[in-house]
């Protein structure tokens, strides 16, 4: 095993993996157990603003990561901390705005288990992919990182 495979942070899951499970799941639970919890027009009004936050917030996250030249999987060894840009206001935006996607869909589906689940979804994040980059990143950069930590919140 090289260097390279052992330097990452160790995250129980892909977090794309972990939110499509989530997803799939409550779509899935409202299959089998439907409850209609949203009027149509509440539905449009809540969720097509949500992904749409939700894609521009990824595309912008994206953007920023690649122009740096740090990879995008958590699973692979990051070669700066990246604080420009959308990274300036969250240090975790392309998870937060996974979390939005979903919950838009949620609402947007009339899917009231999507809409449960969500928190599900983002303590999964939080303890078994958060949790293990901020540690990872803490040894990997030191001091660069805690003053990053200290400057910009997790989520927003």
């Amino acid at each position: 095993m090289t260097l390279e495979q052992r330097d990452h942070p160790n995250v129980i899951a892909p977090p794309p993996l972990i939110n499509l499970a989530g997803l799939v799941l409550g779509l899935l639970l409202s299959l089998i157990f439907p409850v209609d919890f949203l009027p149509l027009t509440l539905r449009l009004v809540l969720g097509i603003p949500l992904i749409v936050l939700a894609a521009a917030g990824l595309l912008f996250s994206f953007r920023t990561m690649t122009r740096a030249g740090t990879p995008l999987d958590p699973r692979k060894t990051p070669k700066l901390i990246v604080t420009t840009g959308i990274y300036h206001l969250s240090r975790n935006p392309i998870y937060l705005t996974m979390g939005i996607f979903v919950l838009g869909v949620g609402i947007l589906a009339d899917a009231l288990w999507v809409v449960v689940l969500a928190p599900v979804i983002f303590f999964i994040m939080e303890r078994g992919v958060i949790a293990r980059e901020e540690k990872y990143l803490e040894r990997k950069f030191g001091a660069t990182y805690l003053q990053y930590k200290a400057a910009v919140r997790r989520w927003i």
